[in-house]
């Protein structure tokens, strides 16, 4: 039996006391009696970060310790004590500084000598060059000396790698507080869960969990399925993906989402999906996948440092040359020292990656994903943003409210449209079959089926052809209008509802009427974009009268309508040269192309398979409000960049300049490479800080209704196709 978990400490087992110590460690809280079972456990059982930042405290203990004794005698040497009378005992002084120094230089050193092998055998070097070259050159200076009896530098050899190991700790330290953050998102991937089959249950990873699959949950664990409950209730934590920090009570019955945590009571749940296949699943890969790459600005800091690295190794040759035509040669060595230690581009190099790392996780934890790095660079700098019509600002579930008909009865219109809607994934086509199931309908087993995107979709029943779509369609099929259709269909178009023409036989045979209605964060969206001084547009394939009728609503100025994918692509190459970066915001199966050639392309949670591989940025569902606070959160990263970039080079050309000067000892500069670090890592973390996104946002700005009124061979119509109560 394991006493893990129950009042005892996860490491030795003993009893936790009245104050232990909580930690989330690998995806888990995590108890200890002490820090040091924490740190014992971080090293055997930890990964990534935190088993670094345990590794590397444990070196600077050790090291500390050989470096704090290394001074002390050393400070007796530059005090003369061993002078005079005394002279004798320098050799055994210089053998004790040798044997605390040489093990501190090894266990300290191995890292940067390791990290400065690998690069220079794939052909460059890094900045732990840098501190392999100033060490090496220090310490062995000093083992030179020790057999000639001219001073020795011992302690600048440890030293320096002690205050770079405490910068490299502390660097270590705030990205494994950034990964911890990470940690529920990043756990999908390893989950397990506990399957009910024939009453029995057994234990298996969730990427083997089916649909229909029933899923028990203890109290206090993470649920690994999509699902709803058969059994049981209980309140659960969904942060992880909707972002919502107060708990949700579910009942038998009730949906429950992958990644959220189970508070109260033991719960039964049948998996509505693939485990692997979950939101948490997805946003567990596109974190990982994001985190993975590296962002245009890190990819320039990175070259930066690979080109000044070769540049301060010549400097810090030129430097110790220069100083020895005025100073000895052991000064003029430390002065060339401490240039190589205070160009050290350690700070350069964080300085990028963690806030990007930091921003990432702060949208995943809200449930947006990120697909790429340089998303959040693109979106601080955005200047417009274009807007699909269906299914984006608008609910996406329209519904037929007339049918116009040249000859033809209505029931053979909706078995044939339904027919070929049936394979369409677009709102209008859902609307179509969803008012012939309505009547009791049973739709047309069409043929052929070909989908025109931006037009329609085309198919055959009976072997005669049929289509189903807009007046676009129609006319390169070739398929004429009656006059009484051509009529109905221009006050439809002013009474702002989209069209479908449903056509066989070579010519258009109806009209199918449909009506929409804008999402209600669509407004607030809009709002929040031109306060931050964003152009917005709205993009369609759908008539002018119903985008501009929607466009008014939600407060859109600027409308484009009857746009084919390809006229849309044409639209942001013209917006881009006219206004900078844009984003596009869409969620259909013929937005897939525009998605991915938008500077940004933005899909929403209930977007179709295609919209949401394209797409860079992932909302999640009903998310549409939150685009504002995205913007809010991609500006502060890019703030925190810059501003990290500004200090870590000044600082640098500062120091360098001073150090090269003769004003800085190499320790001193370790010690002032050290604080630059710690300062970048201070700045990133402040993006913790940022706050949640405010649904109350919405409050006053719910779109309004439409209020048509009816003509009067529409009111029935209307009537029959709306669901009884």
């Amino acid at each position: 039996m394991s006493l893990q978990g129950e009042g005892f400490c996860d490491h030795c087992l003993l009893p936790l006391g009245r104050r232990p110590l909580q930690r989330m460690l690998n995806g888990t809280e995590r108890s200890f009696c002490c820090y040091g079972c924490c740190i014992a456990y971080q090293v055997r059982e930890g990964r990534g970060e935190d088993a670094e930042a345990a590794w590397l405290l444990i070196r600077l203990g050790v090291a500390a310790f050989l470096s704090m004794n290394i001074m002390l005698v050393s400070l007796f040497l530059y005090m003369g004590v061993f002078s005079g009378a005394d002279a004798r005992l320098l050799p055994w002084v210089h053998g004790l500084l040798f044997a605390f120094a040489t093990p501190a230089v090894v266990l300290l050193g191995q890292p940067f000598l390791q990290e400065t092998v690998q690069h220079a055998a794939a052909g460059r070097l890094n900045s732990s060059a840098l501190v392999v070259v100033g060490v090496a050159s220090a310490y062995f200076y000093s083992v030179f000396a020790m057999f000639n009896g001219a001073h020795v530098y011992f302690d600048t050899a440890s030293m320096v790698l002690l205050l770079f190991t405490l910068g490299r700790y502390l660097e270590a330290a705030g990205r494994a507080r950034a990964s911890r953050d990470l940690e529920p998102l990043l756990a999908a991937e390893s989950e397990i869960a506990t399957v009910v089959l024939d009453g029995v249950e057994t234990r298996r990873s969730v990427r083997d969990v089916m649909p229909g699959m029933l899923v028990r949950v203890l109290p206090g664990d993470r649920i690994p399925v999509d699902g709803v409950i058969s059994e049981g209730e209980s309140n659960v934590d969904e942060s992880v993906i909707t972002g919502e920090s107060r708990s949700v009570h579910k009942a038998p019955g009730m949906p429950v989402i992958a990644g959220s945590v189970n508070f109260d009571g033991p719960l039964l749940i049948r998996s509505s999906g693939a485990g692997s296949n979950t939101r948490w699943a997805r946003i567990c890969r596109s974190v990982r996948d994001a985190l993975s790459h590296r962002s245009p600005t890190q990819r320039i800091a990175d070259r930066v440092v690979a080109i000044s690295v070769p540049i301060v190794l010549a400097l810090s040759g030129l430097t110790a040359v220069y100083w020895t035509q005025s100073q000895p040669f052991d000064q003029a060595l430390l002065i060339g020292v401490a240039v190589l230690v205070v160009a050290c581009p350690c700070a350069v190099g964080l300085a990028a990656p963690l806030a990007t790392t930091l921003g990432i996780g702060r949208l995943a934890r809200c449930g947006c994903l990120v697909r790429d790095p340089g998303v959040l660079e693109a979106l601080a700098g955005l200047q417009c943003v274009a807007f699909d019509k269906t299914g984006t600002l608008t609910v996406g579930r329209p519904t037929v409210v007339d049918i116009e008909r040249d000859g033809v009865e209505t029931e053979d219109v909706l078995v044939r449209a339904s027919g070929l809607e049936q394979y369409s994934e677009h709102a209008l086509a859902r609307a179509v079959t969803a008012a012939a199931k309505l009547r009791g309908i049973r739709p047309a087993r069409a043929q052929n089926i070909r989908i025109v995107p931006g037009r329609g979709i085309l198919g055959t029943f009976g072997g005669e052809p049929m289509a189903a779509g807009n007046e676009l369609l129609m006319s390169d099929l070739g398929w004429p209008l009656s006059s009484h259709l051509r009529a109905r269909a221009c006050a439809i178009e002013a009474d702002g509802h989209s069209i479908i023409d449903v056509g066989w036989g070579g010519r258009v045979q109806a009209l199918l009427a449909l009506d929409d209605t804008p999402r209600p964060e669509a407004s607030a969206a809009v709002a929040g974009l031109e306060s931050r001084g964003m152009h917005l547009v709205l993009l369609t394939g759908d008539l002018q009268e119903p985008a501009r009728r929607i466009a008014a609503v939600v407060g859109i100025g600027q409308v484009e309508a009857g746009l084919s994918p390809e006229a849309k692509r044409q639209v942001l190459h013209r917006l881009r040269k006219e206004r900078g970066a844009v984003a596009m915001v869409g969620d259909g199966l013929n937005d897939g192309p525009v998605l991915a050639d938008a500077d940004v392309g933005i899909a929403v949670g209930s977007a179709t398979a295609l919209a949401r591989e394209t797409a860079a940025l992932v909302l999640p569902d009903g998310g549409l409000w939150m685009l504002p606070w995205v913007v809010d959160v991609a500006r502060a990263v890019r703030r925190t960049i810059l501003t990290n970039l500004l200090w870590a080079f000044g600082y640098n050309l500062i120091a360098l300049t001073a150090a090269a000067l003769g004003f800085l000892q190499p320790i001193l500069a370790a010690a002032v490479m050290a604080g630059s670090s710690v300062l970048v890592v201070m700045n990133s973390m402040r993006l913790q800080q940022l706050p949640d996104p405010d649904p109350s946002e919405i409050a006053g700005r719910q779109a309004q209704a439409f209020h048509q009124e009816p003509s009067p061979n529409t009111s029935a119509v209307k009537a029959e196709y709306q669901p009884t109560a």
